[in-house]
């Protein structure tokens, strides 16, 4: 994995693609390079910076140039064996044993043919001496990023969108729509950017430029195809087999000339994979976090720790525990700008905290378990919107009863929080609405008249916008029977969350510690085989990801397998009581967003209020508040770059 840029007939292009290769250092500290070269009436200028994991000698530098093709890539192909054995036999033959040189030599012989034939992670451009063209291309999940901006006949691009606000001087406008977006969801979906005129290409497509100006774009993969295949799949008998799928998929991620380890929570997605490739790699080392006696105490935080440590010593991990105790105030403004927009899920800091430890022992490479959740329905909120059917069948009465008492308890009292009465609070503040509305309100932070309260007037336009395309993305599918609800929830995640939140800070926080993260379950072939699986068997009785825990059952204890659903998370609650509180009120009086009028002043302090009170959990409203303010702050005073 690496960092990519490039300019294609942009004015001053080799000191803009200098800028923004220099901006990238830290996602390839272990090398740099450039390549310039004619385009019609203009230039193409790109650069790279190197994390040597796959042949580390020089065979394997970029830009890679060879038979009038130059190529710089960020990713890793986990079928680069067998594309190098059938190229090979073609008769192609390699200089070096790079997966950099199997994609370009793929390019070579099939164009954008050869995209659907890609196992793994990758963003990259590819420019034609000979024909002046430049293609982009983005991996089928949004693994890896790829951010891109035009002006009249020119374009720069660059892995981190940072780069981009660098080489333009600060002249990026903020796009208030997609900070309306990112107050509801807390992360900015894929579809939109925080800078108006910058871009992100779409998963599963790609982009060719052409030197006369004109442009031409295609998908070569889309979820909602898959998802419609993996329907008739499932009505038609097949029954994938998740087990060896998984197992394939993790022994193939392995592929590594340095050292590879895992994330370990003690949960079912990282310890399958840990149990998994310890059978390939004895003695693998695994990381694992905790935190503060009192801070998970007053989050009401389960004891996970107990549970990775049986993982380790049973498959023979070299275990390796950090206990988080950061000084958030100084994190909080460093991870903002590494993430590039304002993403308000503290579970960043933990994965860059833990990729920072991996990389000073030495490790580069990391496997995580995340898209389980997603593609086999493990969150809460999926087995809760199921729940919510049943409870629109009680009699209404009961049910306002039922409100009434559960909203005067607390959530929170001086010395501890109530985790179950959070749950239950937020259980029923969707409960009754329709599908889509309700799995909206699952998950994200308010439903439509708190945002059009919290923020500037003029904006309603946008909060509507916002909320009808997820409505869209949502509806945009064929999945119509009632009966697969539960994949029609998947595939919304797997569309909007997994690429626009989970992807999305994996990569920056891991890339800001050099380091790079690999994750099994988002791999293609698993992620059909997921929607080949019918929702009755992803969500059991009680039990969601079913399907993987059968899979995950005659390799894990049992106790492993089915113990209730830990969070990749941070005590929040602990940190805005104690930590943060002086910045929290800082940024209610005095902050940009409220000078600037895009939020209203007495709608985030009565949040706070509340809060403070015990009688709401607006912990994470306040923390996202907080990262947007410092990501604000940093946009418009032209600090980023």
């Amino acid at each position: 994995m690496c960092g990519i840029a490039g300019a294609y007939r942009w004015p001053d292009g080799k000191v803009v693609a200098d800028r923004l290769t220099d901006t990238l250092a830290h996602r390839g500290p272990d090398g740099a390079g450039r390549y310039s070269h004619s385009a019609g009436y203009g230039e193409v200028h790109l650069g790279h910076r190197r994390l040597a994991v796959v042949d580390l000698s020089g065979t394997g530098a970029q830009p890679m140039t060879s038979g009038g093709l130059v190529l710089t890539y960020n990713g890793e192909l986990y079928n680069a064996p067998e594309l190098r054995a059938e190229l090979a036999a073609a008769g192609v033959r390699f200089r070096g044993t790079s997966d950099t040189e199997v994609l370009l030599e793929a390019w070579r012989r099939w164009g954008v043919d050869c995209l659907p034939r890609l196992r793994g992670m990758f963003a990259f451009g590819i420019f034609d001496e000979r024909t002046g063209e430049l293609v982009l291309a983005r991996d089928q999940l949004g693994i890896k990023p790829l951010f891109l901006l035009r002006r009249g006949e020119g374009l720069v691009f660059a892995s981190e969108l940072k780069a981009l606000a660098a080489v333009t001087g600060g002249s990026l406008q903020v796009d208030h729509a997609a900070l309306v977006a990112s107050l509801l969801y807390y992360w900015v979906p894929d579809s939109r950017c925080a800078f108006r005129e910058a871009e992100k290409l779409p998963p599963g497509s790609w982009l060719r430029c052409r030197p006369d100006g004109r442009e031409e774009r295609g998908r070569f993969w889309n979820l909602k195809d898959v998802a419609a295949e993996g329907r008739e799949r499932a009505r038609a008998g097949e029954r994938p087999d998740i087990a060896a799928l998984v197992e394939e998929s993790t022994r193939r991620h392995l592929l590594s000339d340095v050292p590879v380890a895992t994330f370990l929570s003690g949960g079912l997605d990282s310890s399958y994979l840990t149990a998994l490739a310890a059978r390939h790699q004895p003695g693998i080392s695994a990381y694992t976090i905790g935190f503060r006696a009192e801070d998970a105490k007053f989050e009401a935080m389960p004891d996970d720790l107990r549970h990775a440590r049986r993982v380790a010593e049973q498959f023979g991990v070299d275990l390796q525990e950090i206990e988080i105790a950061p000084n958030v105030l100084d994190l909080l403004p460093r991870m903002t700008y590494h993430l590039d927009e304002p993403i308000g899920d503290p579970a960043a800091i933990n994965t860059y905290l833990i990729c920072s430890a991996a990389r000073q022992a030495g490790v580069k490479v990391m496997l995580s378990g995340m898209g389980a959740d997603e593609l086999f329905a493990g969150y809460r909120k999926h087995l809760a919107n199921l729940l919510a059917l049943r409870y629109q069948r009680i009699p209404r009465p009961l049910r306002r009863g039922l409100s009434q008492a559960v909203d005067r308890l607390p959530v929170a009292t001086a010395r501890r929080g109530y985790r179950s009465v959070r749950f239950a609070k937020r259980f029923l503040s969707f409960a009754e609405l329709p599908e889509e509305t309700a799995f909206r309100r699952s998950y994200t932070m308010y439903d439509r008249g708190e945002l059009l309260a919290l923020v500037d007037p003029d904006l309603a336009g946008s909060v509507d916008d916002v909320l009808t395309e997820h409505a869209d993305i949502y509806r945009d599918n064929a999945l119509d029977d009632p009966a697969d609800f539960v994949n029609r929830m998947c595939l919304g995640d797997a569309r909007m969350f997994l690429p626009g939140l989970n992807l999305a800070y994996t990569d920056r926080s891991s890339m800001a510690a050099s380091t790079e993260v690999r994750v099994p379950y988002v791999d293609v072939e698993v992620v059909e085989a997921a929607f080949a699986v019918p929702g009755e068997r992803k969500i059991v009785g009680r039990q969601g990801k079913a399907v993987l825990k059968e899979a995950a059952s005659s390799v894990l204890p049992r106790e492993i397998v089915y113990r209730p659903k830990g969070l990749f998370s941070a005590p929040l609650r602990a940190w805005m009581s104690r930590d943060l509180a002086p910045l929290v009120r800082e940024v209610v009086n005095d902050g940009e967003l409220v000078r600037s009028g895009f939020l209203r002043r007495d709608a985030l302090a009565r949040l706070v209020a509340e809060d403070a009170a015990g009688q709401r959990d607006y912990s994470k409203h306040l923390w996202h508040v907080l990262t947007l303010e410092y990501w604000y702050r940093g946009a418009t005073s032209g600090e980023f770059g």
